[in-house]
């Protein structure tokens, strides 16, 4: 199982990998190492390998080079620009102490003597900082690259080698090939079930060096979003094509899909021409826990806060970034004497929150704003359902309008009240059982009627989990069979037989 995170904070791969395990499959789940040196643990009876991933191409080509034309007086690229900076700042720093001491000592001729120097370092000072500057506005363009030139370069290189020109936009993706491809040849695996669309690349090309070997591997693809309709992780120009020419190049090698929606099931098969639909495995929670989870203390929520039972409070839990909408939390306080927030992110100091904080207290509501780091996914549930309202005021781009996310099954099995932005699927879901209120995107004048209409009568909303059958087919358990049919489909066996075959031809080499 490939995955190109940390594995800490992505619910979804660590109940694949721990329900796989617990089906019989053995399951070693490789991610990438937030450090230097490798980690490893076990979820369950899954193995968890973080692989340290060397970046040297995360940096493109012609940002080690020399712009000679371009800009003739900046620095080469690598650390001269910094040495030279503050080797000037040392001589000066030198020249200031010469003089102190020629003054101490009452020594007009050594003053003096000083002042060439002191006029020579100031006119280096001064040129290198030109130099600096150049170099710098250097560094911004080639990030940026929204030059003439760099639209020309982008645009051949996809006219020229097609798909493949993801190899020239981002090779970072190379340095996740060699990091982890070393590793999944080491592992002889039967079935390799990629993560999302930096992953499917790693597992095709481990499917070709098999087959290169004799070996019949079989590939799952987990697609967890619309590659095209997400808003770019990266602000680099290049990145988004290069991810999206990567993961057409490779789709075609998977040997079974499974996403998270039917929507986005039928995008994903008109779009990379897949001969079966995709099946659906949900990210729901866990409808049970195991012993030994369910022996662990759960934060109390209101507690972290500081807030009694009594308390309005309204809660997000999942990514923080600006297309979360999370700023209409905050922004709606003034308007809602009492009621608190609390965000639930993986990063509670990223830059992003601090600048909902320093809003907050701008409004002079920041005593109102709980901002909380993550709780293991088989505590979330227990975790939020002491709060009143679940929320997810996410914006209208292509890939939020088609899925149930994880936070709504989430707070759907907390039996939250829902307060969620008029994105198409949660919106119409929400609105056919029930569970809330939908208010337009980004208003937050809409957002204040929302979550009054639910805090006036919460009841009504949460009498709906009564309901028969609503939360039956939400759960992982039910997913997990559909994810262990896809592995027992494609290798014709059920995960004990594929386990004592395994077995077999190990002791047949020993």
């Amino acid at each position: 199982m490939l995955v190109d995170n940390g594995v800490n904070g992505d619910s979804r791969v660590q109940k694949e990998a721990r329900s796989a395990a617990e089906a019989g499959w053995d399951v070693v789940l490789l991610g990438k190492s937030p450090t230097k040196k490798q980690q490893s643990w076990y979820l369950g009876d899954a193995e968890v390998r973080l692989l340290h991933v060397p970046a040297p191409m995360n940096r493109r080509r012609h940002e080690y080079r020399r712009a000679i034309l371009r800009s003739p007086l900046a620095y080469p690229a690598g650390p001269l620009a910094a040495y030279r900076k503050q080797r000037v700042k040392a001589w000066r720093s030198e020249l200031n102490i010469r003089l102190i001491e020629a003054r101490l000592k009452g020594s007009a001729p050594r003053k003096a003597a000083l002042v060439p120097q002191r006029v020579a370092a100031r006119i280096l000072s001064k040129w290198v900082g030109l130099r600096l500057e150049r170099t710098y506005a250097l560094e911004r363009r080639r990030k940026e690259m929204t030059s003439k030139l760099d639209r020309f370069t982008t645009a051949f290189w996809k006219r020229s080698m097609g798909d493949r020109a993801w190899r020239r936009l981002d090779p970072f993706l190379l340095d996740l090939e060699l990091a982890y491809g070393k590793v999944v040849d080491a592992l002889e695996p039967d079935l390799i079930h990629a993560n999302d669309f930096r992953m499917i690349g790693v597992g095709a090309r481990a499917k070709l060096r098999a087959q290169a070997e004799g070996r019949d591997v079989k590939l799952v693809w987990d697609a967890h979003e619309f590659l095209p309709g997400i808003k770019p992780w990266n602000p680099h120009p290049r990145w988004h094509i290069a991810q999206i020419a990567h993961e057409r190049e490779f789709s075609r090698y998977a040997d079974a899909v499974t996403t998270v929606s039917a929507t986005l099931a039928d995008m994903l098969a008109e779009r990379h021409g897949l001969t079966a639909t995709p099946e659906i495995v949900l990210n729901a929670p866990d409808a049970e826990v195991s012993p030994e989870q369910a022996a662990e203390p759960v934060p109390d929520l209101r507690e972290l806060c500081g807030i009694g039972p009594e308390v309005p409070l309204a809660v997000y839990s999942g990514a923080a970034a600006p297309q979360r909408g999370l700023d209409v939390m905050v922004e709606s306080l003034p308007r809602l004497p009492g009621t608190h927030v609390a965000f639930i992110v993986l990063r509670p100091g990223s830059e992003y929150m601090n600048t909902l904080r320093t809003r907050a207290e701008e409004l002079g509501v920041s005593d109102r704003v709980h901002i909380l780091p993550y709780v293991p996914h088989y505590q979330v549930v227990r975790f939020l359902a002491t709060a009143d309202v679940g929320v997810i005021p996410i914006h209208h781009w292509p890939n939020h309008e088609i899925a149930l996310i994880t936070k709504f099954f989430e707070y759907s099995h907390a039996r939250l009240p829902f307060v969620v932005s008029d994105v198409k699927t949660m919106g119409e879901m929400v609105a056919e059982t029930g569970q809330g209120e939908v208010f337009k995107a980004e208003d937050v004048a809409d957002y204040v009627r929302a979550v009054k209409a639910v805090l006036a009568d919460p009841k009504k909303y949460r009498q709906v989990y009564d309901g028969k059958g609503l939360l039956d087919t939400w759960t992982w358990e039910a997913q997990a069979d559909v994810l262990d049919g896809v592995y027992s489909r494609l290798l014709g066996q059920t995960p004990a037989a594929a386990r004592t075959d395994r077995e077999r031809a190990v002791g047949a080499t020993v």
